[in-house]
């Protein structure tokens, strides 16, 4: 409501909301009361009741025709910024030199790289490549990934949580000038700050990551549950989310973080594979103030006192309709090759594929019986990772390097000389300007 007010005292008549807004019905008549409009333009689900608004754009809305539902939020917004184009004879040209900004928010999103978004995605990471904005162009300088080809896991990896920390650690305008500037050296500057902020959010991110893991191992309860739902005060705020998603790498399982903020519980959900997070914290609403999200990711807001209460309801809820195997970590294989089939004409082709995300990932092969040729070591600061080169004995002579990421316990097993099974995914690894073919490995099975 402090928005709000503070809309009306600089005179502003119209608020477009992008990536909320949904369930905001008590701010949007707070806001027409004041004379002030509202167009919502969203993609969480919307609960029984519409704001009243001008407009309430989103795809999720059950009256909405709109032949795509998966849109991200901001690819609302860019549907609205296309219409209004049209309607006022702007040039599409004008609209589409925002499709970079459009990539990075659908890769961010995480949401399905399916119809639309994939069409975006695809235009948007050729804009990103050879003629992004000031800012963008910024960013990809000083994430290191300027000399290569830029695709959609540099966006989420690299990008994106570079763009995120600045809001996630002080305040949101520091990105917000970023991606509007259009001075070179102006856009480094920010860069840079940004780029501070990211290097600070990690710092906490971890802090609190090895804070939640104790508190999970020292309860004997806990570590048993369908659930994790955790709560600490001091923890902050802008970095519960992707503390939710780092637990779930060792507790696999729907996961709230919770802490404080103006006196209320406010945290993040994730979820796992297959379930319906957005379900089970529905069942919960009698208990919070507000909530909003989809099948996999939420926000929530409870009264302090209600904390106890909503974890044995989450908990109860989720252990009736949670199956045994959404608790179990699977590797989807597309199918089975052998390492001789891996060639750059393979991977040319596996790159028609593109853009990979939710819904179009990119394909994991399994190889069986392939052995180190006896130069594969333990990589990392604290030799957490495998670099491996692997020879199959239909064709000992080629060798084919991969890595394997947090597989760092497997290096006896391997190194023993014995046949191991992999699966994994084949990318282009660029080292001193040299591009070879690389195996990313996502698991390992040791005879």
């Amino acid at each position: 409501f402090k928005g709000i007010d503070y809309a009306k005292k600089q005179g502003i008549s119209l608020v477009i909301a992008l990536d909320c807004g949904i369930k905001a019905i008590d701010k949007v008549a707070y806001a027409k009361e004041r004379g002030i409009d509202f167009i919502i333009c969203d993609h969480h689900n919307p609960g029984d009741q519409i704001p009243d608004a001008v407009a309430v754009l989103d795809p999720k809305r059950v009256d909405c025709s709109y032949p795509f539902s998966e849109l991200s939020g901001c690819g609302v917004g860019f549907k609205l910024v296309q219409a209004f184009s049209l309607k006022n004879k702007i040039s599409t040209d004008r609209v589409y030199r925002y499709l970079d900004l459009v990539a990075v928010s659908i890769a961010s999103d995480i949401v399905p790289l399916t119809g639309e978004n994939r069409i975006m995605a695809y235009c948007g990471l050729r804009q990103l490549n050879d003629n992004p904005s000031m800012g963008l162009k910024a960013i990809i300088n000083l994430s290191g990934i300027a000399e290569k080809e830029i695709n959609i896991e540099d966006v989420v990896f690299k990008i994106g949580p570079r763009i995120n920390a600045a809001g996630r650690i002080e305040s949101g305008k520091s990105a917000v000038n970023l991606l509007i500037s259009e001075d070179e050296g102006e856009a480094r500057i920010i860069g840079e700050r940004v780029d501070n902020y990211n290097d600070e959010r990690r710092s906490i991110d971890s802090n609190i990551t090895q804070e939640a893991l104790a508190l999970i191992e020292q309860d004997a309860k806990q570590i048993y549950n369908k659930t994790t739902v955790l709560f600490n005060p001091n923890w902050h705020k802008g970095v519960i989310g992707i503390v939710a998603s780092r637990l779930i790498d060792t507790f696999y399982r729907p996961t709230v973080i919770l802490t404080e903020s103006n006196g209320f519980a406010t945290g993040s959900a994730r979820s796992v594979a297959g379930y319906d997070l957005y379900q089970a914290i529905e069942s919960c609403s009698d208990l919070l103030e507000n909530f909003g999200g989809h099948k996999y990711a939420a926000g929530l807001t409870m009264k302090v006192e209600n904390i106890t209460k909503f974890h044995k309801k989450f908990e109860k809820f989720v252990s009736e309709t949670i199956t045994p195997e959404q608790l179990i970590p699977v590797v989807e294989i597309d199918t089975e090759i052998s390492l001789y089939d891996i060639t750059p004409g393979f991977y040319k082709m596996l790159n028609r594929f593109e853009p990979f995300g939710p819904e179009n990932m990119t394909p994991i092969f399994l190889t069986e019986n392939v052995v180190d040729n006896g130069t594969g070591k333990k990589v990392g600061a604290t030799g957490d990772h495998l670099k491996l080169n692997l020879i199959q004995e239909k064709d000992p002579y080629k060798v084919y390097p991969a890595i394997a990421f947090q597989q760092g316990s497997r290096y006896d097993g391997i190194s023993s000389g014995n046949a191991f099974d992999i699966c994994y995914s084949v990318e282009e690894n660029e080292f001193m300007g040299r591009k070879n073919l690389q195996l990313n490995i996502k698991d390992i099975k040791l005879d």
